[in-house]
């Protein structure tokens, strides 16, 4: 169905989310007919965020918010969801629209799989009820289904259409950029060539690709990697845990705005603890560019919020010449750096995905980190002989 039709049939004048590939017609629609209006649609940093901002909403207006998201933001809605929208606490209604990636029977990557599997239990657990919109699903059936919904709005309670892959379309057209010139690939390139063989653990999404493809066209092996798949928002604490436990070894973090922003108390952790071997990269592009462009909300100066959770240093580039010079700083720095890098959208129409397999990718990068460990005792042993 068109995205436009289930804007219409759901009747809501309020949305709010995170950007989904799923998802991809309805936010290209609502950033055509909003744009970024406090007053109509918000992205936001995490799905839970923009719950709790939707509640703010119908506590405001009391009218029916919509929030969506991909089916990995459950998680960060459960606690929003049983503890201030339920019925037994607030009973805050809401529509949720959820794409629903790793559905069962539909081909996808690894980190998509068990989360797909658990999606509509997941909103069965939580009180909500679920209508999949599938290809085939009529116009009719989903206007249907909203006047069920309505009824159970109508007295406090949360429902959510559950969106298949290619159940929505467009014929709106709108393209995303902004004005930085170095990209992604380029910049993940020069991270590469001057961490040498420290680890590096990388940010899902479209980074992680192309950190795998620059290692193979380089001829490296990817025992040097940690490709954070799925669990975004969450590699800079990844490896702030692997940082601190390897204290003779840097450990290079290559994040992204989406994802820096998405659990950003990280930061304040990482701050606090400090650790002298770990590089923090933020790759800036303002966008949700792996799932279709939709911005973020990157105007927030990442280098300031560093500074200000502790980071001993922390600046901001926009050239390749740059980035260099900072990149060679950092790690001859006995301090915990951030780079924030700014970068353009886009990437190669070609890039492909990891060859092996989640499971290899951290049986080989935990036996790398091993053979550091025995080279450090080896060379501390040799110093005090």
């Amino acid at each position: 169905m068109k995205a436009e039709k289930l804007v219409q049939i759901i009747g809501s004048d309020f949305y709010t989310g995170v950007p989904d590939s799923q998802l991809k017609a309805l936010c290209d629609y609502l950033m055509a007919t909003y744009g970024i209006n406090e007053n109509h649609h918000i992205i936001a940093a995490n799905e839970g965020n923009c719950t709790a901002l939707a509640a703010g909403y119908y506590l405001a207006t009391g009218k029916i918010p919509v929030v969506y998201m991909q089916n990995s933001g459950e998680g960060n809605i459960i606690n929003p969801v049983a503890s201030l929208l339920n019925d037994k606490v607030y009973a805050i209604p809401m529509i949720f629209i959820i794409g629903w990636r790793g559905e069962p029977g539909i081909h996808d990557e690894p980190q998509h799989i068990y989360q797909g599997e658990i999606t509509l239990k997941l909103l069965e657990d939580m009180g909500i009820e679920a209508f999949v919109i599938r290809k085939e699903t009529t116009d009719k059936e989903v206007e249907q289904q909203m006047e069920c919904f309505r009824k159970k709005l109508a007295v406090g309670k949360d429902v959510a259409f559950v969106v298949s892959k290619g159940a929505i379309s467009t014929d709106t057209k709108i393209s995303y950029k902004n004005h930085n010139k170095m990209l992604r690939e380029d910049v993940i390139r020069l991270i590469v060539k001057n961490s040498k063989k420290d680890p590096i653990i990388s940010t899902t999404g479209k980074a992680s690709r192309e950190l795998f493809e620059i290692r193979t066209a380089n001829e490296q092996g990817h025992q040097y990697d940690f490709l954070t798949v799925g669990s975004m928002g969450h590699t800079s604490s990844i490896a702030l845990g692997i940082a601190l436990n390897e204290p003779d070894t840097k450990i290079w973090c290559i994040d992204g705005d989406g994802s820096a922003l998405m659990h950003m108390g990280a930061m304040a952790i990482i701050g606090s603890t400090a650790p002298a071997n770990m590089i923090h990269v933020i790759i800036n592009n303002e966008a949700h560019e792996t799932v279709g462009g939709m911005p973020t909300a990157a105007s927030v100066n990442f280098t300031k919020v560093a500074k200000a959770c502790g980071y001993p240093h922390a600046v901001c580039v926009d050239t390749f010449d740059d980035l260099e010079r900072e990149l060679k700083k950092a790690r001859k720095r006995k301090k915990l750096s951030l780079i924030e890098v700014k970068c353009a959208i886009g990437s190669r129409q070609n890039l492909g995905r990891p060859t092996t397999t989640a499971i290899e990718n951290k049986e080989k990068f935990m036996e790398y980190l091993k053979t550091l460990n025995e080279y450090q005792l080896i060379t501390t042993s040799l110093k005090r002989d």
